[in-house]
């Protein structure tokens, strides 16, 4: 009884490295994809004199700007604008995908919402806002609470990491940076959060392996038969009058 739980466990733990990795090296390529698109968007932009960060930004209560939403993040006003942005990009979005490329996209599309809806609803003064920062802050807050709400000792681990090395980062989600749209960094850093928790695995932990078929159930008696030495001990016990 103990072989057969041992190698199904063995099973098990031997088949979700190798399941990470292949999910890591999904989510590289994904990443990868996603900044060349981002790049090759500002080549045109830029060739443009940014006329799509113009006419594809989202604006505090515009209805017209509303797709801006989801075209917002793809879009910068500069160079500059768009190299700040690449690294810490990459490297939490990585995060974010590495344990499942369908969960982060579903993650990346609720983020795109909360940030864009909040600049939308909140922003003052008719300003045109662009740029991946609040994909930056969603992946961040995702990253940092997701090894919690998953329980995955790993993940807290890098959550905790990511948490301490980046904390400064929270300084830009409230008011007081000129040019930057906090609005935008705290919606995102919402969304992520919110992401965490919808996203959670809500498989169960330490499931029993399944028990073969005709196999008794623990503490239940097992019949005898009438050819097992059981049942010869019966017949000699009642024969003496004992049973």
């Amino acid at each position: 009884m103990g072989g057969p739980d041992r190698t199904t466990r063995a099973g098990r733990g031997a088949a979700d490295p190798e399941q990470m990795i292949a999910e890591a090296r999904k989510a590289f390529f994904v990443m990868f994809a996603f900044l060349a698109i981002v790049w090759l968007v500002q080549l045109a932009n830029s060739a443009d004199h940014y006329a799509l960060s113009r006419d594809h930004g989202v604006v505090s209560g515009d209805p017209g700007t509303l797709p801006g939403i989801l075209s917002a993040p793809f879009l910068h006003w500069s160079w500059a604008h768009i190299e700040s942005n690449s690294g810490p990009l990459f490297v939490f979005g990585f995060l974010a995908a590495y344990r499942g490329v369908v969960r982060f996209l579903g993650l990346s599309l609720l983020v795109a919402v909360t940030s864009g809806l909040t600049v939308w609803l909140f922003e003052s003064g008719g300003v045109d806002t662009v740029g991946a920062s609040g994909l930056i802050f969603g992946y961040f807050g995702y990253v940092v609470v997701r090894g919690l709400f998953d329980r995955h000792l790993i993940d807290a681990l890098i959550g905790v990491v990511m948490a301490a090395s980046f904390a400064y980062m929270l300084t830009v989600t409230v008011p007081g940076t000129p040019g930057v749209s906090w609005l935008g960094h705290l919606g995102g850093l919402a969304g992520g959060l919110l992401g965490a928790w919808l996203l959670r695995d809500r498989r169960p932990r330490n499931t029993p392996p399944p028990t073969p078929p005709g196999t008794p159930s623990p503490g239940t008696a097992q019949p005898t038969t009438p050819d097992s030495p059981r049942a010869d001990l019966h017949k000699e016990l009642g024969d003496l009058g004992l049973l």
